[in-house]
């Protein structure tokens, strides 16, 4: 059985943010993990390149990308208080959006049976027209657009990433053909994600919110998601999945407060992936967001690949407790 496509590049270990949350030790970390266990091996080798702006400007204004060259050309600088353009990183999030868009293409045309796009910066903060919380370009809006170009009449975005997803629900507000749904810490930043932001206009009802409060563990995450994520994507029936697959939610992260496991993030992507194989022939493409105590990041992510090839046992255990 062919196995996921893992789209990765020493471009990620880019874009040095210094004494920051999201800095390139992330990448380092999950390189370092998938290598010690096997997990690079016999893959489908797909090449990629940084996205053009025909791909981003489905999701961001023109003039918003030009205001992001205009920093990176004249040496970076902060964006606001929590994100930065550094010297190369236009280059590494036109690469990251590129990573993306590439995972979706490799998926519909057949080359891999789904992917994961191991991407930084992250994106999901990123609305159409501003950066915000670590995030440039949203890549896993990007994603789903870059489907819906492709031909995929109804995509999804799920988003399990502490954080709640405000840019995508922003990108999508008011459109039925690609559905958001979001589970996030609440209260949290960036405060957004309540359960009555439903949508706008003819996308009215395609955005579900679940907030969920700080001390969320593995057992009431998966309530949650069972009881109102898996119902409502059978319901819409995706012919794509994008997943914004942040990691912040395990209980070692320093920026937020849900007590999630190693265990619990392959339980997670168990769920999607039997969406995506009852409602969209198994296409799902994963996108990294968060994720910042760089141990947890890394085995996290590997627990989900392991998902993704369908080689995880019934029941991971943590080496080690949070």
């Amino acid at each position: 059985m062919t196995k996921t496509a893992l789209l990765r590049s020493p471009r990620f270990e880019g874009h040095d943010t210094g004494n920051h949350p999201e800095h390139p030790g992330r990448i380092r970390a999950i390189e370092a993990e998938l290598a010690r266990s096997g997990l690079l091996r016999d893959r489908p080798d797909l090449t990629f390149g940084p996205s053009g702006y025909e791909a981003v400007l489905r999701v961001h204004d023109l003039g918003y990308l030009d205001d992001l060259e205009a920093l990176w050309m004249a040496g970076g600088g902060p964006l606001d208080g929590d994100t930065i353009m550094t010297p190369d990183g236009w280059e590494t999030a036109l690469f990251a959006a590129g990573a993306a868009t590439r995972a979706v293409d490799a998926v519909i045309d057949g080359e891999a049976p789904s992917a994961f796009a191991l991407v930084r910066p992250p994106g999901h903060h990123a609305t159409p027209t501003k950066a915000m919380g670590f995030c440039l370009l949203n890549n896993a809006a990007i994603a789903a657009a870059h489907a819906r170009h492709r031909g995929a009449e109804r995509v999804a975005v799920v988003d399990f990433d502490v954080h709640h997803g405000n840019g995508t629900q922003e990108a999508f507000w008011e459109r039925d053909d690609i559905f958001f749904a979001s589970l996030h810490e609440s209260p949290w930043y960036p405060g957004t994600g309540l359960r009555e932001e439903r949508g706008a206009g003819k996308g009215e009802g395609f955005t579900l919110n679940v907030p969920l409060p700080a001390g969320t563990d593995d057992r009431a995450y998966l309530a949650a998601l069972d009881g109102e994520v898996v119902p409502a994507l059978r319901a819409y029936a995706p012919e794509f999945i994008v997943v914004s697959a942040g990691f912040d939610g395990h209980a070692r992260d320093p920026l937020g407060n849900f007590v999630l496991s190693e265990q619990g993030f392959a339980d997670i992507a168990h769920r999607i992936v039997q969406i995506a194989d009852e409602c969209a022939t198994g296409k799902v493409v994963m996108v990294l967001e968060g994720g910042y105590d760089v141990r947890a990041l890394a085995r996290s992510v590997a627990a989900v690949v392991r998902v993704l090839d369908g080689t995880a046992p019934d029941r991971a255990v943590d080496e080690e407790a949070p």
